[in-house]
């Protein structure tokens, strides 16, 4: 299958369903390839459609335990520039050579630190690759571009994490509107969906599926807004 079967493949899979990001760094305490794969199948056996999962090496462990597609991204800070989703064609065909069904990469309008153009890199990972692409983006304007540049999906992962985007604690359901009314390309929620109606509301906006990650997979995030909201119940 070329990049566009293996597209509709994951999107029959997916939509109308929720994808959990399973992902820990290095400074948190549930950090670890193995660690990351039990939550992958706690996830699966609670019934996700797919796993998000950040570095080889975990959706290596992840794709060994559970049959779900995955969506593979590598994070990696680059002296320079501030995309960090997946920055080099490298970081991709890693992925791709880990298990990934679906590479995601930063398709912001910011600089990255090879191709001058959006289009020429999702070109190359779908060359070297064969997978299809998801493009996290903040902004309506960048959805277009990545609608433009060939990506298989675009998502809102990014909104709130570029600084001319919305500065919210929750999800940005208006943008998974706005690109839902104006592009072709699937629309993919993701982004600090802490509760079910949030999901629900992103799912009637539009999005083909939502991508919930901390809510689940963070247990001293879930810990930090019961405490919160203990603290406010008692001023």
């Amino acid at each position: 299958m070329d990049h566009q079967q293996k597209a509709e493949a994951f999107l029959r899979q997916v939509r109308g369903r929720l994808i959990v990001s399973c992902q820990a760094l290095p400074h948190e305490p549930l950090y670890g390839a193995e660690i990351m794969a039990r939550m992958a199948l706690a996830a699966a056996q609670g019934g996700a459609a797919a796993i998000r999962a950040n570095t080889p090496s975990d959706v290596r462990a992840i794709r060994g335990v559970v049959s779900l597609p995955i969506i593979g991204l590598y994070k990696a800070e680059i002296p320079g520039y501030d995309v960090y989703i997946t920055p080099t064609l490298a970081h991709a065909c890693e992925i791709a050579a880990a298990g990934a069904d679906v590479i995601a990469i930063d398709a912001t309008a910011r600089p990255r630190p090879e191709f001058t153009d959006l289009k020429s890199f999702i070109a190359a990972i779908h060359r070297t690759t064969g997978l299809p692409v998801l493009a996290d983006v903040s902004t309506v304007e960048e959805g277009v571009a990545a609608e433009a540049a060939d990506a298989d999906f675009v998502a809102t992962t990014l909104s709130g994490y570029t600084p001319y985007s919305p500065q919210q604690d929750g999800p940005d359901i208006a943008l998974v509107a706005a690109l839902s009314r104006v592009l072709k390309t699937p629309v993919i929620a993701e982004g600090r969906y802490h509760t079910p109606e949030q999901v629900t509301a992103a799912l009637a906006a539009g999005a083909v599926s939502v991508v919930v990650g901390g809510a689940i997979t963070r247990p001293q995030e879930i810990t930090q807004r019961f405490v919160k909201a203990i603290e406010i119940f008692k001023r």
